[in-house]
């Protein structure tokens, strides 16, 4: 079992090294500038040995595609392809109650109208993707915003595997939802709320998730994100940031998921598979 972690800085990928645990990371490079994998080796408790890669790719869907697309494709050339990619780090989240889902405007990522939105996600608190959203990949027009997809072009979700959610969901008690990707960060109480109408099932913002996930989609790997909440998405207020405490969440949280990642495996695979 293979998986590769793309976070966005180092704060981001220290915090995720030190809850794995295993011993001292080794050091490897990518064939990109700038690009270093830090590896580590748990045991887990069952299934097949683990090899973790953690990367730190940089700010934004751009660096975070790149940066996952090159480590995707050196291990598939080495012919050691990754079983798993996660995005991983801190974000925004949603933490006031969100509109009703019957009610919401429909977007391309809406839900059946007797699903319930997700729950406010709280400073300190995990959220776990159930759905991995382009927030403003798309177009501005008259009637508001339309998603590439509206336009005809590409995709703006990615859905992780459903009994891997569930169970990192579980183990941390995090909140599931949909995590919104967006190239600049949401600083106002008027945007937070726009979002919140056109995915009413959103429970974090980060810039990351969705070219982790583009990325991946493209060697057919799997993709989860895994955020850990530092602040809350709207008016920009730094003083009321938690960065320390949410950094010391990602740490506990990838403490506890790491030993699902090789149970996760072996229920995946079809009867009769090596």
């Amino acid at each position: 079992m293979r998986v590769l972690i793309v976070t966005a800085v180092s704060a981001e990928r220290d915090a995720v090294v030190r809850g794995i645990g295993a011993t001292a990371p080794e050091v490897a490079e990518l064939p990109v500038p700038g690009g270093m994998i830090h590896r580590l080796s748990p045991v887990p408790p069952t299934g097949p040995p683990l090899t973790v890669d953690v990367l730190a790719a940089g700010v934004g869907p751009a660096a975070a595609a790149a940066g996952a697309a090159a480590a995707l494709t050196a291990a598939a050339v080495a012919r050691t392809p990754y079983d798993l990619a996660v995005s991983a780090g801190i974000g925004g989240g949603f933490t006031t109650e969100r509109p009703d889902a019957t009610t919401a405007r429909p977007d391309a990522t809406a839900r059946p109208a007797t699903a319930q939105p997700a729950a406010a996600a709280r400073l300190g608190s995990i959220v776990v993707a159930d759905a991995i959203v382009a927030a403003d990949l798309g177009a501005e027009t008259p009637d508001g915003f339309a998603a590439v997809t509206d336009l005809g072009f590409g995709t703006v979700e990615h859905l992780p595997p459903a009994p891997l959610v569930a169970a990192v969901a579980e183990a941390t008690d995090a909140v599931r939802g949909t995590v919104l990707t967006v190239s600049t960060v949401t600083g106002s109480a008027e945007r937070a709320a726009e979002l919140l109408r056109r995915h009413p099932h959103a429970a974090a913002e980060a810039m990351e998730g969705f070219g982790v996930a583009e990325a991946a989609a493209a060697q057919s790997v799997p993709a989860l994100e895994v955020r850990a909440i530092s602040n809350a998405v709207g008016p920009r207020d730094r003083a009321a940031w938690r960065i320390g405490e949410a950094l010391e969440a990602l740490t506990s949280a990838f403490g506890t998921i790491t030993p699902l990642l090789g149970t996760w495996t072996l229920d995946r695979k079809e009867p009769g598979s090596d």
